[in-house]
């Protein structure tokens, strides 16, 4: 009997012995399967990596090559618009010379007439200069009587002392406009209008045909009662918008061609 416990006892040491290396094998071969199945995840991840790698080095090659040719574009806009500003300064340079002269001859030319007009009273003539103009205002009195077109003898001298100074000048344009005051007119002429405008053509027509004037530097106009300098309502105020001015203005031709460029 008890060699059959001990014959029963062998064989159950046995049977637990082999079960053992077995288990082991199992679990063995279970994490060799894990590994492989990690392995090749991971060789999945890396080759995804790797051709994230590579679509990124040709879009860093792309980015430089378009960021060559973005500097080399501002490199020639920019020397482009240092051309331009060099240009556009020189052309400022050379209007600011331009006006600088203008002003000077203007000047000078608005002191020449008031030198050659000194003997005339103030209350009948003015020499001024307003927005790059020279203005000889002549008052009625000067000029003409009162509802009349023909100019007086002391209003012919003193145009001939004007006709005088244009002569000599060159580069400028005359305008020469007639002004009433707000009274409607009675007799030779319709209204104010056809007063003005009469008296202006009387003194270019003696400008020119008398003392020389070149016409074609000349121009003739009615202003009637619509651009006075003085109020309306009163004698001296009336008196004062009853007048002829001979404007003189520089010629712009050189001004208008720098423009132009």
């Amino acid at each position: 009997m008890k060699n059959y416990s001990l014959i029963l006892a062998v064989i159950i040491g046995l049977l637990f012995t082999a079960c053992v290396p077995k288990r082991k094998l199992i679990a063995s071969q279970n994490h060799v399967s894990h590994l492989q199945t990690d392995s090749s995840n991971t060789h999945a991840l890396l080759k995804d990596c790797n051709a994230q790698v590579s679509r990124l080095e040709n879009d860093t090659m792309d980015l430089r090559t378009s960021l060559g040719g973005l500097y080399a574009d501002f490199k020639s806009t920019v020397a482009s618009s240092n051309m331009t500003i060099a240009n556009q300064a020189k052309r400022l340079k050379a209007m600011e010379d331009l006006l600088q002269s203008q002003r000077e001859t203007m000047n000078k030319l608005k002191k020449t007439i008031a030198d050659a007009l000194i003997n005339f009273k103030p209350d009948e003539l003015t020499v001024t200069v307003k927005d790059g103009k020279i203005y000889v205002s002549m008052q009625e009195k000067l000029l003409f009587k009162s509802g009349s077109a023909i100019v007086d003898p002391k209003g012919k001298e003193a145009l001939q002392t004007v006709a005088e100074v244009l002569n000599k000048t060159h580069d400028i344009t005359v305008d020469v406009e007639g002004h009433t005051d707000t009274v409607p007119i009675t007799g030779k002429y319709e209204d104010n209008w056809a007063l003005s405008t009469a008296r202006s053509m009387a003194i270019v027509r003696i400008l020119t045909a008398d003392y020389g004037v070149d016409p074609h530097t000349i121009i003739a106009s009615g202003r009637s009662k619509y651009y006075p300098v003085a109020d309306n309502r009163t004698d001296e105020g009336r008196a004062m918008n009853r007048r002829t001015e001979i404007i003189l203005s520089p010629d712009l031709k050189e001004l208008f061609k720098l423009l132009d460029q």
